[in-house]
């Protein structure tokens, strides 16, 4: 980072969150209309409609997540907006700020996947996603999105892009429920009745257990990289006294 870079002022709060909610809407028409796309293309073949949303979400992420993450930090995620303040790294004001605008933000993002393939603005979806099974996914798919993060975060921040779009990537393809792992893009997907939808009455359950696994997350994670530096320091003073 320049000096001149460095010197600069933080993006006042009207940037930040105009950023928040731009990069939801574009992740979120990134999943519904790649969904789209991969379904009317995939002739009835859910393995490569799956692989057309997965590349798309993947690779837009990483995008977004250049473009905003200067201007925001590109949560696009209310799970991890929670989590940053449970780890004291974010302003619970700024959270209550963030949180409503993701949720909006995503909303517009599915509207804007319809009108862009000439659907009707809001269709609720019919896909059945419930169950022991998905809910466990939906925790371990925070976990992994959230473990990558607070991993960047602390020794490579330059990867975070990188690392984010991979995890879920990965997460597309080894979890049953497609690791949404993001509450607002979890309503917003209840809105349309594509490749990428889920039941309105299923929702709730995908919610609870994306913020118990960002709960598990926080504390986890804290523990592994919990500093031994204190107890190290009281070892070497009592072999120097000995």
């Amino acid at each position: 980072m320049s000096g001149e870079a460095a010197n600069q002022d933080p993006p006042a709060r009207p940037q930040r969150l105009a950023a928040e909610f731009a990069g939801t809407a574009l992740l979120v028409a990134g999943v519904v209309g790649s969904g789209i796309m991969g379904e009317r293309l995939a002739d009835g073949n859910d393995a490569v409609a799956l692989l057309g949303n997965t590349l798309a979400t993947g690779a837009l992420l990483v995008v977004l997540i250049l473009i905003f993450g200067p201007v925001s930090g590109a949560q696009f995620n209310p799970a991890v907006s929670f989590a940053l303040a449970l780890r004291g790294e974010m302003p619970w004001r700024d959270v209550a700020a963030y949180v409503p605008v993701q949720v909006v933000g995503a909303i517009c993002g599915t509207l804007l996947a319809h009108a862009m393939f000439g659907m009707p603005l809001v269709n609720p979806s019919l896909h059945l996603r419930t169950g022991m099974g998905v809910w466990i996914c939906e925790n371990v798919g925070t976990l992994a999105l959230l473990g990558t993060i607070f991993a960047c975060l602390r020794s490579r921040r330059d990867a975070l892009p990188y690392a984010v779009g991979l995890v879920i990537t990965a997460g597309y393809w080894f979890t049953s429920s497609t690791s949404f792992a993001n509450p607002a893009v979890t309503i917003a997907r209840a809105l349309t009745d594509s490749f990428a939808g889920i039941r309105p009455v299923d929702v709730a359950g995908f919610i609870a257990a994306q913020i118990v696994g960002a709960v598990i997350a926080v504390w986890f994670f804290g523990w592994l990289w919990q500093s031994n530096a204190p107890k190290a320091s009281a070892q070497r003073m009592k072999q120097a006294a000995e």
